[in-house]
């Protein structure tokens, strides 16, 4: 019986029937030839609630590799921190934030957020929609959509949530989402909550685009894509595709997560950078990167979000954002206006990092940004690294199959403004040493 695969057109999993599993865990079947995609088959349990006892066991058994993940980190996101690691305190060079421009610990966003805490109180108690608005959402708003250069925004108290529900206020059942087969999560999972028609494009490329929505033709349609894809680290091919989309009488939507307050000339993300943000009516960002907090924002047409903030689930039917947490968002967004040179720091040590890495023939994929994988190829020796680069002090974030393709199995690296150069070079030895010269010993 086969094992379940990946499948490039959906980026989606073909889920292993519950005898697959059983059979090859009471095989002792080595961990590291399993993934969460063989867990995902009924009738196992006859208890909803309890998860697969076969999932239970592989996890036990692999339990080395699992504690790579959910790791406590002991001070700040900063470029070097503090960690637990093996049950104790560990420094490390830290490359798997997403605290690019280094403001989620800047001393003004920090006081920002203190004051708030005295004026506003923790929490905003309440939906935007009924109870949870207070005047610092409100400058928020303005704020993004000024920054912009859109009628107004609306914020969502998470990153996942406002892309998830901005996709399924908009579109219907008889739309369609024409989505780049490597969209985030949360965008199709949008798409599904609309129960809209879906369709998929090969990622970046314009003629499967242009197939995609002949195919769809005479519906409306959007256009989905991302600033930055958050695992390859490349940039959405914004121009052409957008220029597809145009030809066919599509709109399109651009999720700016990765890219937004770090990209372009003034900060507004990739749009900016590529020259289309009149070609854009929506702009979708987080809170969560380059911000330095948390939570979502879009931005367009007054009318359009008016709609939004009735049709939004995420927004209408959860808390609004912690006052602390938008006041600490509105300084950040005040500083990544007055500072670009932070936005020229972050690019100087990623091409830096970049150049260094090809140098030393280690595989980035794709990637021409701050967001970086470190392709390994082969799950055992990804953990086995893993954990050899975190003895040595350097955090990377492993990321296994099916979050990317079997083969493809990363590290993913994140470089900042804040991280120095002998931050960089040394993490650069250590890469070397442990990733390097591992490759030449089983060359």
């Amino acid at each position: 019986m086969a094992a379940p695969r990946w499948n490039p057109a959906t980026r989606g999993i073909e889920a292993a029937p519950a005898e697959f599993c059983h059979k090859v865990m009471n095989q002792n079947q080595d961990p590291f030839k399993l993934s969460l995609s063989n867990f995902l088959a009924a009738g196992e349990s006859n208890d909803p609630l309890q998860a697969p006892p076969n999932f239970t066991k592989w996890v036990r058994e692999s339990a080395w590799a699992r504690t790579l993940y959910e790791p406590e980190l002991l001070a700040t996101a900063d470029a070097r921190t503090t960690i637990n690691y093996d049950g104790k305190q560990h420094s490390v060079i830290n490359l798997c934030s997403y605290n690019y421009l280094g403001l989620a610990n800047h001393p003004e966003v920090i006081a920002a957020a203190h004051e708030a805490l005295k004026t506003h109180g923790l929490g905003a108690c309440g939906a935007p929609i009924l109870s949870g608005m207070t005047d610092l959402h409100r400058e928020l708003e303005r704020r993004v959509a000024k920054f912009l250069g859109r009628e107004d925004a609306m914020l969502f108290n998470s990153g996942f949530g406002g892309a998830l529900g901005t996709i399924s206020g908009l579109l219907r059942k008889l739309d369609v989402a024409i989505l780049d087969n490597r969209s985030h999560l949360s965008l199709r999972d949008g798409a599904v909550l609309s129960r809209c028609r879906t369709e998929k494009f090969e990622h970046n490329d314009p003629a499967s685009l242009d197939t995609a929505l002949t195919r769809q033709q005479g519906r409306r349609q959007l256009v989905i894509m991302e600033g930055i894809y958050s695992m390859d680290g490349d940039f959405g091919n914004l121009r052409e595709l957008i220029g597809v989309a145009e030809s066919h009488g599509a709109s399109a939507f651009v999720d700016e997560a990765h890219s937004m307050l770090a990209c372009g000339d003034n900060g507004r993300g990739a749009a900016e950078k590529f020259g289309v943000e009149d070609r854009i009516p929506l702009v979708y960002g987080t809170f969560s990167k380059a911000f330095g907090a948390l939570g979502g924002f879009v931005a367009g047409s007054s009318e359009t979000l008016e709609y939004l903030r009735f049709y939004a689930h995420p927004y209408v039917y959860s808390c609004a954002l912690p006052p602390v947490v938008v006041a600490a968002a509105l300084k950040a967004l005040e500083i990544g206006m007055r500072q670009p040179e932070l936005r020229t720091q972050l690019w100087e040590n990623a091409d830096y990092f970049h150049a260094r890495l090809r140098g030393l023939g280690i595989d980035t994929g794709s990637s021409t940004t701050y967001v970086m994988p470190i392709v390994i190829g082969e799950r055992e020796r990804m953990y086995r690294l893993g954990h050899e680069l975190r003895q040595r002090g350097l955090w990377v974030a492993p990321v296994d199959y099916p979050a990317v393709p079997l083969n493809r199995v990363c590290f993913r690296a994140c470089v900042t403004a804040k991280h120095t150069r002998a931050d960089l070079d040394e993490a650069l030895n250590i890469l070397e040493d442990t990733l390097v010269a591992a490759t030449l010993q089983n060359a």
